[in-house]
């Protein structure tokens, strides 16, 4: 007597905690890609969906929007800090990448800016603070900028550059951009 069922019937297999950590890159992932087609109103619900993965899975990852906007931004200081490790790179490297980085991740700057002092953001932060530390001592060094420029200045104009990007239209974003950067170049430069 044959059997009727189907060999091996085409179900995706739950790999249990074996798959949190690919699970977890796919919703930082899709959420990069949800909120910025979609901005904050997108339903948190077509995040799971995007990734591929449950509400449960979601949820146990990210209890709230805030907790994802953090991970997407943890992403964001972790690619800054490698990326500016290296001895040549300048505030106007950082300043470029954040750009790059605010134009994907515009529907969570205001999230993550609604609360400096939860201490998920709080963190990110002081990593950030830390990098800006690192290129305004190279920067000041190599006579690239002015010696009144101070780590609190730079944190602050790339908080108004990213969040400048985030509230302008996508088709203006580079010139809204290009005449910031001309701004920090002028304030930035030795006196």
């Amino acid at each position: 007597m044959h059997s009727t069922a189907s060999p091996r019937a085409e179900t995706r297999q739950n790999r249990g905690p074996a798959a949190a950590a690919d699970n977890r890159r796919a919703l930082i992932a899709a959420a990069r890609e949800v909120y910025a087609e979609g901005g904050l109103a997108a339903p948190f619900s077509a995040v799971a969906k995007r990734a591929g993965v449950g509400q449960g899975s979601l949820y146990r990852h990210f209890p709230d929007r805030t907790a994802l906007a953090v991970a997407v931004f943890e992403d964001n200081v972790r690619d800054l800090e490698e990326y500016t490790a290296a001895p040549e790179r300048t505030i106007e490297d950082l300043l470029d990448r954040v750009v790059d980085q605010a134009v994907v991740s515009t529907a969570f700057i205001q999230l993550v800016t609604a609360d400096l002092t939860d201490p998920r953001v709080a963190t990110l932060g002081e990593r950030f603070h830390a990098v800006v530390e690192r290129l305004i001592a190279r920067d000041h060094a190599a006579g690239r900028i002015g010696e009144h420029v101070e780590v609190e200045d730079v944190t602050m104009a790339t908080g108004m550059l990213a969040t400048e990007l985030a509230r302008t239209d996508a088709a203006a974003r580079p010139a809204a951009s290009a005449r910031a950067r001309r701004l920090f170049r002028a304030a930035f430069a030795p006196r």
